[in-house]
């Protein structure tokens, strides 16, 4: 039997996620796996950070003669055991961490800005009935004089 280590497709419409696994050459991409190794998730905002492999269960595999597909290989080259991107992927998940920490300022209910927007209202009408009350006022001086 020979073995690849390749991605299965996981996920949704729009939204994938792949599987890093050793499985049997003649198997479907989405078919039975011999062993789950990694993930890879392309939506992930940090590049660095769309990778996490098992590297001990990957250099095992490929020991015994398992080949990995094209994009694996990347993957392998890139945040195996002696990856070229291991520095950069530790700090980027370090920031996606601090991202989750992040909790936004609270927003005002919506209820308080409905009630605010009558009492503005109720206070442009007061102001032209106070106006009027000083015209009427002003009338009255002149007829009085």
């Amino acid at each position: 039997m020979a073995v690849r280590i390749r991605m299965k497709k996981m996920g949704r419409t729009h939204r994938p996620y792949y599987r890093v696994c050793a499985m049997d050459q003649r198997s479907p991409r989405d078919g039975r796996v011999i062993e789950q190794l990694g993930t890879y998730d392309p939506m992930c905002p940090e590049t660095d950070a769309r990778v996490s492999l098992k590297t001990e269960r990957i250099d095992y595999w490929l020991g015994v003669g398992a080949q990995p597909s094209e994009k694996v290989a990347t993957l392998i080259k890139k945040y195996g055991t002696d990856g070229t991107h291991l520095e950069a992927r530790k700090e980027a998940l370090e920031r996606l961490a601090k991202r989750k920490d992040y909790a936004p300022a609270p927003e005002e209910p919506k209820a308080k800005k409905k009630k605010e927007e009558p009492k503005a209202e109720a206070a442009a009408e007061e102001k032209p009935s106070e106006e009027a009350s000083s015209d009427e006022a002003a009338t009255e001086e002149k007829s009085e004089e």
